[in-house]
């Protein structure tokens, strides 16, 4: 546990910092699950003239692709990389800002996507809140958090960075998070992981290559991800108090 959070600018400098080496490139696997899964799930909400708006969005990567789907608002604390983003996206808006700060229309977005932000902040719950906000009633939340059972079982796993707030949860501090602004709340587990306990085994290359021989290995995959075994819980719920983003508007 961190005895001090980190400033909002300290924390900016590491994120700028951690963009340009980790999202300049190629998206590691978990990202590129992630991208597909909000793609179709958008997809399925049948619209085209949503506003949507992506916090925590990096270089934009996933601003990029739900462009198809309406207009889109990037948002990220990190001005360097907001500028790749907006270089890189120009048919989107980006912002460099704290949500909680940037004056943004409450009650305006259909759909708001936020991948791998929520273990990075010093208050969630208030976080939670503040997304519900910026969503007009019966909006669409996706977001993928980190998953902490089956990442603390995973070598792979650095220390965090003294600039670095860390703060995984599991799936029932994250249904527990969502609850009081969200209904219909759904948690799923993306791109299985892990390599110490139990998780040994479970993803042990010779037991999988054995199996293998007999059931599909994507079988076995959404297997894995149904036990919430997966790296990335990712969660959809809908603001209370209103219709379906997938009902149209009046």
């Amino acid at each position: 546990m961190q005895e001090t959070t980190p400033t909002l600018q300290d924390q900016a400098a590491y994120w700028d910092g951690w963009n340009s080496r980790a999202r300049s490139g190629h998206l590691p696997p978990t990202s590129r699950r992630q991208g597909e899964l909000v793609e179709d799930l958008v997809a399925g909400l049948g619209r085209r003239d949503l506003e949507i708006i992506d916090v925590g969005c990096g270089t934009g990567w996933m601003s990029e692709r739900l462009l198809p789907f309406g207009r889109v608002l990037g948002v990220d604390i990190t001005a360097a990389t907001i500028a790749q983003a907006a270089a890189r996206v120009p048919q989107a808006r980006f912002l460099c800002a704290d949500i909680h700060d940037a004056g943004l229309p409450v009650a305006h977005f259909d759909v708001a996507v936020c991948l791998e932000v929520l273990a990075h902040v010093s208050e969630q719950p208030a976080f939670v809140r503040r997304l519900a906000t910026l969503l007009r009633p019966g909006g669409c939340l996706i977001l993928a958090t980190q998953n902490r059972p089956v990442l603390e079982r995973w070598s792979a796993v650095s220390s965090p960075d003294r600039h670095q707030i860390r703060h995984w949860v599991d799936r029932g501090e994250l249904r527990t998070l969502l609850e009081p602004c969200f209904e219909q709340v759904r948690i799923r587990s993306i791109v299985p992981v892990g390599d110490r306990g139990l998780l040994r085994l479970v993803n042990s290359p010779r037991l999988n290559a054995a199996l293998a021989r007999l059931v599909d290995p994507a079988r076995i995959e959404r297997v894995k991800e149904r036990c919430m075994l997966g790296h990335s819980l990712v969660a959809t719920a809908t603001r209370r108090g209103g219709r379906s983003v997938t009902s149209p508007r009046r």
